[in-house]
C-alpha cells in the first residue's frame, strides 16, 4: 500500500536536498515500484559523497514505509543491489486471521522485487538488523549467496556465509545453480487471456527444483494495473515463498491498496507432488473477497525429467 504523503514527507526532511529531490520524483510518481536505477542511485551517493552502500542504508526507514504487519506492528524494510546495480525496495507482510507461516520477511520481498523485475542476482542487501535464520536459509539459495553482501548500520559490508556457517543449501540435494537463475520451464496454457498469460510468465520462470510444482500468480487491479510473482523454494522447505505471497509482496511496493484487486489467477503444474491452491485461497482471502481462478499449465517432457 503507498506510504501516506505526510510519512514519506517527514523522513523526506530529515535528508539531504539531493536526496529528497531524487527519492522524492521517484516515490511521487504512480508507475513506481520500489525500484531506484543505478544512475540515480550513483547521482545521489556522488552528490553525498558516500558509497551507494551507504545510500540503501539510508533507504530502509523508506522501505518499511510499505510494510504491512497487520499483527506484530512491527516494520521492516529491506533494499537489494541487484547484478545491474539497480536497488529494489522489500517490506514484511502479515495476514491477518491467517498462519504466520505466511508472512513475508522484508528480505524476502526485496528478493523477489528484484527477481520480478529481471534480476538474475544480487550484489548486496541492506537491512537494519542481522537477518534472522528463516531469511539467511533463504537468502543462500540465491544463485549469488557465495557473494553476497549483507548492509548493516555501522558495520563493514559481510558476507551471507559468514551468517550462515556450514550451510545447508541446494549443492546438499544436488541442484546446480540457485534461486534468481534464469529460467524457462517451457509450460504451456489454453488461454490468451492477459492475466492468465501474466501468471504463466511468472510460473515459467520460478525456481522449483524440489517439488517440480513451478507456479505463478497475477493480480489484476482496478486501474488496469497487472501484478505477477513466481514460485521460489529453499532446499530447507519451510523458508520457500509461495506465489501468492510474492505477488502480494510485488503489489505491495507498487503502492497499490489491497482493495483495489479485482481479480486473482494461479498457474501451476496439475497434479503435483505439491500444489500451492490452498496456501494461496489462504493468503488472497485475507487481503481481498475476489475468488482465486486456477488455470493447470501443461508440462514439456524436460520438466517431468528433472
Amino acid at each position: 500500500m503507498r506510504p501516506t504523503s505526510s510519512a514519506m514527507a517527514e523522513l523526506l526532511a530529515r535528508q539531504p536536498a539531493t536526496f529528497q529531490e531524487t527519492l522524492g520524483r521517484l516515490s511521487g510518481s504512480i508507475s513506481f515500484r520500489g525500484t531506484i536505477t543505478v544512475a540515480d542511485a550513483e547521482h545521489v551517493a556522488q552528490q553525498l559523497g558516500v558509497t551507494v552502500h551507504q545510500i540503501m542504508l539510508d533507504l530502509l526507514p523508506f522501505a518499511a514505509l510499505y510494510a504491512e504487519p497487520v499483527i506484530s506492528n512491527f516494520k521492516v524494510g529491506a533494499v537489494a543491489q541487484g547484478l545491474s546495480g539497480n536497488l529494489y525496495f522489500g517490506a514484511n507482510i502479515e495476514f491477518k486471521s491467517e498462519a504466520l507461516s505466511l508472512t513475508v520477511h522484508a528480505e524476502q520481498a526485496a528478493v523477489m522485487n528484484a527477481w520480478m523485475q529481471g534480476e538474475t542476482g544480487l550484489l548486496a542487501l541492506a537491512v537494519s538488523a542481522a537477518p534472522c535464520g528463516y531469511c539467511r536459509q533463504f537468502l543462500f539459495e540465491l544463485v549469488t549467496a557465495e557473494t553476497l553482501k549483507i548492509l548493516l548500520p555501522n558495520t563493514k559490508p559481510t558476507l551471507l556465509t559468514w551468517f550462515l556457517p556450514d550451510a545447508f543449501g541446494p549443492h546438499n540435494l544436488g541442484v546446480r545453480g540457485g534461486l534468481m537463475q534464469a529460467e524457462n520451464q517451457q509450460l504451456t496454457v489454453n488461454s490468451q487471456d492477459p492475466l492468465v498469460l501474466a501468471a504463466l510468465a511468472a510460473a515459467n520462470m520460478s525456481y522449483a527444483p524440489y517439488s517440480l510444482g513451478y507456479s505463478g500468480v497475477a493480480l489484476a487491479t482496478a486501474d488496469g494495473g497487472i501484478y505477477a510473482g513466481a514460485y521460489a523454494e529453499s532446499a530447507a522447505f519451510n523458508p520457500s515463498m509461495s506465489p501468492m505471497e510474492a505477488t502480494v509482496s510485488q503489489l505491495n511496493v507498487g503502492g497499490v491498496d489491497w482493495r483495489d484487486i479485482q481479480r486473482a489467477v494461479l498457474v501451476e503444474v496439475q497434479n503435483g507432488v505439491s500444489s500451492q491452491v490452498h496456501s494461496a485461497m489462504a493468503a488472497l482471502s485475507s487481503i481481498s473477497g475476489v475468488p482465486l481462478e486456477t488455470c493447470y499449465a501443461t508440462a514439456s517432457p524436460h520438466v517431468a525429467r528433472k
